[in-house]
């Protein structure tokens, strides 16, 4: 095992009062206080891991971490993320020595309602908080993208990017499948800048670890292409700094495992699963205190441990500077890449991208994914910022760019290779859309995005603006079977709040679902793609996806008899059972419907003059129920009730009803009832 060891291998045992003098012990105590009487005025919350971990956190802060408080979002500031999540009193303890804005009456306010202090990190509710973490290992693989962004960013700007990711990480993290799929895919990539803490305390919440795990995780991530070094005591600050040291020397990305007890110092629970998920008590807080020689005052400060971090933040601030004339200097003799890159900092869209998408010759049959191809290597050429790849899907999903691969140690490329690792992927993209300077996609196919929905759903949660292509997008898939064929899919995706779900009807569609998708900066769009061939439908205006998430495509009876709201392939069924109803002296008004949740939101004369009927079917190849909102009954649904079948595609679809006879027969009944 290609491991080194930091350290003594003696168990930890606490500090004796006497020795509660110098500067690194009085930190390290008043974090573990910190976060205990946090959790002990919220009467609720994880004691157990802050006291555990305080150390390392200490020298990681104190020693290693490159940031400045007076400004959290310093563009080449070190990244810190808190995996290990449920640890977030650690953290806010961290923030409020340092200067970050968290005060002492936010430490009281822990986990209450408003408070900047949740029960897990979240971002844009505390300064200095970089990723909303929570669900195990999500962290780590935000960490992954985090870092390949500072490489990324590095290969195109230079000495002006040149930060570390730092992320400590808990047995949870690693037990997750996300972990396995972002180790193996930052040691692929040799992110050196890339540093995981493990805080190795041996304890789950249901006992201790080897109850359900017996891994061997240095060995592990040794085998992903990591560097590995194991600290055996949790409380030697100095084992653990060298570590961090050993780690900033090395060029592929390195796990420090820390040998911990959890719970350190409160003698009832030390090194138990009673210290994961509960406060300590007013009595055993107590007894903790006198263990540690601490006063009985909560929230105590000492000045010593105050004024030394008044003096960290201050050498913070001089690095910041320092950067700032660097910069200054780098923008003077590379004016244009000063420019795109600040221009890409902020989010905002290159001045030529309007014109490239309205010059794309769209009006031909294609499938909605390979009008997407068109689209986003269109728009590569004008945004040097757009990246992503796909979970080994290119040629499939057609997201391959011009650009070049991201490859280790030559990361000046714009195509992302993430292999068959989609929760990896989608949670990597989160970290490049956090870190900035980058606008990420990654795609697959829509039935596997079942694999990447944790991520997904941080996506929305953080607002981010990252674009997901889902391609395959309905029983139309054909021979592969119900195992590839998406049916509930899109309606679950549709449930997660601030997620934009857009399936375009024809290639026109998709210019302006890509244009929503690219303006779109408060949070992710998934754009939901054909494999088949769709017919061309008619000029879309610029804009219309956004204003009001649906087009009438025609006829365009006024007033009409019938609505048939439909989304993608299934629109121009609609199309040709309108025809079949006209000639039975039924007017029809078809309305592609790419983003329902938008066209929900109208209001409701607005959709009305849009409808333009007072009886309203829907028709898509998915599970009918979230459709009910607009037809008013399920029994004016065309949709699936049960999973696909194998067999072609257009078989497929008539066998389950998704024909202009079957669309026309559901709306003759519609209009009888």
């Amino acid at each position: 095992m290609l491991t080194s060891q930091i350290a003594s291998t003696t168990k930890p045992t606490a500090q004796p009062a006497a020795q509660v003098s110098d500067v690194d012990a009085q930190a390290v105590t008043t974090l573990r206080m910190l976060a205990a009487d946090a959790v002990e005025a919220a009467r609720s919350g994880h004691p157990g891991m802050p006291m555990g971990c305080a150390p390392m956190a200490w020298a990681l802060w104190s020693r290693h971490l490159r940031h400045d408080p007076a400004d959290p979002s310093w563009a080449d500031r070190d990244r810190f993320v808190l995996s290990a999540g449920h640890g977030s009193a650690l953290q806010y303890a961290l923030l409020h020595l340092f200067g970050y804005g968290v005060s002492g009456d936010d430490l009281r306010a822990f986990r209450q309602l408003g408070s900047a202090t949740p029960g897990h990190p979240e971002l844009g509710h505390t300064p200095g908080v970089e990723t909303t973490t929570g669900p195990l290992g999500q962290g780590l693989a935000t960490g992954v993208g985090m870092a390949l962004a500072e490489r990324m960013l590095a290969a195109r700007y230079g000495s002006i990017v040149d930060h570390r990711t730092w992320v400590i990480a808990g047995d949870g993290c690693l037990m997750e499948g996300i972990s396995h799929e972002a180790a193996s895919l930052a040691g692929h990539l040799r992110l050196g800048r890339l540093v995981v803490l493990y805080d190795d305390n041996q304890i789950t919440i249901d006992g201790t670890a080897d109850l359900s795990c017996t891994d061997d995780a240095a060995a592990r991530f040794a085998a992903y292409g990591w560097h590995t070094v194991q600290v055996e005591d949790g409380n030697d600050v100095e084992a653990i700094d060298r570590a961090l040291a050993e780690a900033r020397e090395d060029a592929r990305p390195s796990l420090v495992s820390i040998r911990t007890v959890i719970g350190f110092g409160a003698s009832s629970v030390e090194g138990t699963s009673a210290a994961h998920g509960s406060p300590l008590g007013r009595d055993a807080l107590r007894e903790t205190r006198q263990r540690f020689g601490w006063p009985d005052e909560t929230f105590h400060v000492p000045s010593e441990v105050a004024d030394r971090c008044r003096e960290l933040a201050y050498r913070g601030r001089q690095a910041h500077r320092e950067w700032r004339s660097a910069y200054a200097r780098w923008a003077r003799d590379e004016p244009m890449l000063a420019a795109d890159r600040s221009r890409a900092m902020r989010g905002e869209l290159p001045a030529g991208l309007e014109a490239t998408l309205t010059g794309l010759d769209v009006d031909q049959p294609l499938a909605s994914r390979q009008a997407s191809a068109l689209v986003l290597r269109a728009v590569a050429a004008v945004m040097p910022d757009l990246v992503g790849g796909s979970a080994d899907l290119a040629g499939s999903t057609g997201t391959a760019i011009p650009g070049g691969d991201v490859e280790a140690g030559s990361y000046g490329g714009r195509v992302l290779n993430f292999g068959i690792r989609e929760h990896a992927m989608a949670a990597a993209l989160n970290g490049l859309a956090l870190h900035g300077g980058l606008r990420p996609f990654g795609s697959t196919f829509l039935v596997f995005s079942d694999y990447l929905r944790p991520a997904l759903r941080l996506s929305a949660l953080m607002g981010l603006p990252v674009i997901y292509v889902m391609t395959h997008d309905s029983v139309a898939v054909g021979e592969d079977g119900p195992t590839h064929q998406p049916v509930e899919q899109i309606e679950s995706l549709r449930l997660i709040p601030g997620l934009a779900v857009l399936r375009p009807a024809d290639a026109a569609e998709t210019v302006d679902a890509w244009r929503s998708a690219l303006r779109r900066t408060d949070g992710p769009t998934l754009l939901v793609l054909s494999r088949q061939t769709l017919a061309p439908l008619g000029g879309c205006d610029p804009g219309v996806t956004d204003l009001v998430g649906a087009r009438v495509i025609g006829p365009l009876e006024d007033p009409a008899d019938i609505a048939l709201l439909a989304t993608g392939s299934e629109v121009e069924v609609a199309v040709a059972a309108a025809e079949l109803l006209a000639v039975e002296g039924i007017r029809a008004r078809v309305v592609s419907v790419p983003w329902r949740e938008r066209f929900e939101a109208l209001d409701p004369d607005v959709r009305d003059r849009l409808v333009g009927a007072p009886v309203v079917i829907a028709v898509e190849a998915g599970v009918r129920g979230g459709w009910v909102r607009l037809t008013g009954s399920l029994d004016r649904v065309v949709g699936m009730d049960g999973f696909g079948a194998s067999g072609p595609g257009a078989q497929v679809l008539a066998h389950f009803g998704f024909t202009p006879e079957g669309v026309a027969t559901c709306a003759r009944r519609a209009l009888q009832s």
